[in-house]
């Protein structure tokens, strides 16, 4: 999935523009990427608790290589626009494997998973922008690189529909675990409103349900997490984002014109930090094990971290300050990213992970709206301004945590 996309990521501003769009356009058209993932990350996340994994998966992934494969013959601005449509709604197949993999293991073990399967993401991000560069210099290399990611997701169809697998059985062997380990921990059984409220369709079976139930059972798990209280991790997560895309906005730019470091060197730069990222998502077991399984404090250090690291980088003179940043900023954030999605899962109950999965990934393609126009801002008055300004929204994300969360994580319940 990712070595696919991360062939064309880099080559979509140069073909836009190929296109004849002004920089001003070319803004407005990568912003309805975003901005169709704001709202549907949620609502596929939720339609992949009701109807099901494979088949939410399955039409994510089709629909997905449908775009790819748009943008492959994308030789106007209205062809690259309508491409982009269906990779905006659809594409969450990420978010649902993660749901499935929560689906899967059990809670002391989803850390290690998800971190495990944040590396193999990373690795795919690694390979994926060399080989996409390789096929530039070739003619049409646009459209090579587009065709190519269209035929690995046609691929990823065809592994999803013949793996053998069974979202009912699967939902129902969940089930029951939740409720045994409520029990044995002495509580009340299922006592958070979400779980409380999804339980009925745990054992339903799915794939026969009329189109309006489905539809209704959507909105219903989407207005139960809207009317929860995990507005405050929601805010952490939302926060860190943003200070993490501050930190990435203009950081060739800023490299350029502090300390004169030419293009091929920020990507050497840039490479070794996915690197460093890919290696700290196998870091997650191991820290997990040393913090007891305390994803709470895991977060809060690595967010710690990684605001001291913003604002080191903000305050550097000279570039091993900056490698030295890159480092163990890749390192932070990667824990960080697991350790959120796996606080998210714990407070507000696996049954609806989808759900809250995909609540998760619209707060994020928010800050991926919200990030651009604040960098801009910042910019005006200095070329450090944008990483500041990350510095502080991330301090404010650790106070949200002192202050807020531990009153709630205390208890260990969060009711929704």
């Amino acid at each position: 999935d990712l070595f696919g996309v991360s062939m064309i990521i880099p080559l979509l501003s140069h073909h836009v523009k190929s296109l004849g769009a002004t920089p001003t356009v070319a803004g407005i058209i990568g912003s309805v990427y975003g901005v169709l993932q704001l709202f549907s990350s949620t609502l596929v996340g939720s339609w992949s608790d009701v109807i099901g994994r494979r088949r939410s998966l399955l039409m994510c992934v089709t629909f997905s290589a449908l775009g790819y494969g748009l943008l492959g013959v994308s030789s106007t601005l209205i062809l690259y626009i309508l491409a982009r449509i269906p990779v905006g709604i659809f594409k969450h197949s990420l978010s649902i494997c993660k749901a499935l993999l929560s689906d899967l293991v059990s809670e002391n073990e989803r850390p290690l998973v998800i971190g495990h399967f944040n590396a193999v993401s990373s690795v795919g991000f690694i390979l994926g922008p060399a080989v996409g560069g390789y096929l530039t210099e070739l003619e049409g290399g646009f459209y090579i690189s587009s065709f190519v990611c269209c035929s690995l997701f046609i691929l990823n169809a065809g592994l999803v529909w013949i793996l053998p697998w069974d979202d009912t059985g699967v939902a129902q062997s969940h089930f029951s675990n939740n409720k045994k380990n409520h029990r044995r921990d002495g509580a009340q059984p299922w006592t958070s409103n979400v779980e409380n409220s999804l339980i009925s369709t745990a054992s339903i079976k799915t794939h026969f349900k009329p189109a309006w139930n489905e539809i209704t059972s959507v909105l219903q798990k989407i207005n139960i997490v809207l009317s929860s209280n995990l507005w405050d991790v929601f805010s952490v997560r939302f926060l860190m984002t943003l200070a993490v895309m501050l930190y990435y906005s203009n950081f060739a730019l800023a490299l350029e014109e502090r300390f004169f470091l030419k293009q091929k060197m920020t990507g050497y730069l840039i490479s070794y930090s996915s690197t460093i990222g890919a290696f700290a998502g196998f870091l997650v077991g191991p820290t997990t094990k040393l913090y007891h399984g305390n994803t709470y404090s895991m977060l809060l250090h690595s967010s710690i971290l990684t605001c001291f690291l913003i604002f080191f980088y903000a305050n550097a003179v000279a570039f091993w300050q900056v490698f030295l940043c890159a480092t163990f900023f890749s390192i932070s954030t990667t824990i960080g990213r697991t350790c959120i999605t796996d606080l998210e899962l714990r407070c507000g109950g696996t049954q609806a992970s989808g759900t809250l999965i995909g609540a998760g990934q619209s707060i994020a393609a928010l800050g991926r709206v919200v990030a651009p126009i604040l960098s801009g801002f910042a910019q005006e008055f200095t070329p450090c301004g944008p990483p500041w300004l990350g510095a502080i929204l991330a301090l404010s994300a650790v106070m949200l945590m002192l202050f807020r969360i531990p009153q709630e994580n205390e208890s260990k319940k969060i009711k929704i």
